[in-house]
């Protein structure tokens, strides 16, 4: 058959705004498409509620494509191992406590198991504010990236959504919005952002998981955004503490829905 390159035009216009306006008001909207963000995404998807990711970038899965230093392998540990499985990712034991899996499989297992599971996934989306009533953080002011990076001067747009998740990794993006703009201070020690500090891997896992939580009122942060929110160590190419930050998050999150 004949293909009618005005028909495909009106396909995807009319696809994508169909899953747009189907994401304009959420249950979980998350920022940032890395590991933490996508394992969020998917158990949260997988519970039956409406979550949304938005990603500045093109691509999706942050940091995990490169593994360490473009050597396109990553490490877990045996506490991570469990979300391997979950997303039936591919590992190898390398010694004891320590497994390795291909950086490119595990990120596009990470996308399509959440994808499928209900997450739905908008790249080239920038995040350049936050919609807050009563001191509750209730929304996303959104950017086309093209367009933040051009420094255009054109209006954004808005998604509603009952809890956000900042997983936008060293740079806390969501975060630092709050604490610039809103009123009231950040549930951390010191009432703001206290800093990523020096690789330390031991210590950088851990606090991961332990530092996932609200940071503002229904506002939380996993991944590497939770470690620098709340003043902790970044860990390098392990990839355990991200995964199941992801999952705590989740968790947290479907507890309050």
């Amino acid at each position: 058959m004949a293909l009618d390159e005005l028909i495909i035009t009106k396909a995807i216009i009319d696809r994508f705004i169909e899953k747009f306006k189907d994401c304009l008001d959420l249950d979980v909207a998350i920022v940032g498409g890395g590991p933490a963000g996508l394992v969020a995404g998917f158990y949260i998807a997988k519970a039956g509620y409406k979550v949304a990711m938005f990603e500045r970038k093109l691509s999706i899965g942050g940091g995990m494509w490169g593994g360490g230093m473009m050597f396109n392998e990553i490490v877990v540990q045996e506490e991570g191992k469990s979300i391997l499985d979950e997303f039936e990712i591919n590992y190898n034991k390398y010694e004891e406590n320590y497994y390795t899996a291909d950086s490119v499989e595990s990120v596009a297992a990470l996308i399509l198991k959440s994808r499928r599971a209900g997450l739905k996934i908008f790249n080239c989306i920038s995040v350049e504010d936050v919609v807050v009533r009563d001191n509750k953080v209730n929304g996303l002011v959104i950017q086309w990236s093209p367009v933040e990076m051009a420094k255009l001067h054109v209006d954004p747009l808005v998604v509603r959504a009952k809890f956000v998740i900042d997983a936008t990794g060293h740079d806390s993006e969501i975060v630092k919005i709050v604490e610039k703009k809103c009123e009231g201070k950040l549930f951390t020690e010191t009432g703001s952002i206290m800093g990523e500090r020096s690789l330390w891997a031991e210590v950088g896992e851990k606090t991961t998981v332990e530092n996932t939580k609200e940071a503002y009122a229904n506002l939380y942060v996993a991944g590497m955004s939770a470690n620098n929110v709340f003043g902790s160590n970044r860990m390098g190419p392990v990839f355990g503490g991200m995964l199941l930050s992801g999952k705590k998050v989740a968790e947290m999150i479907i507890n309050r829905l």
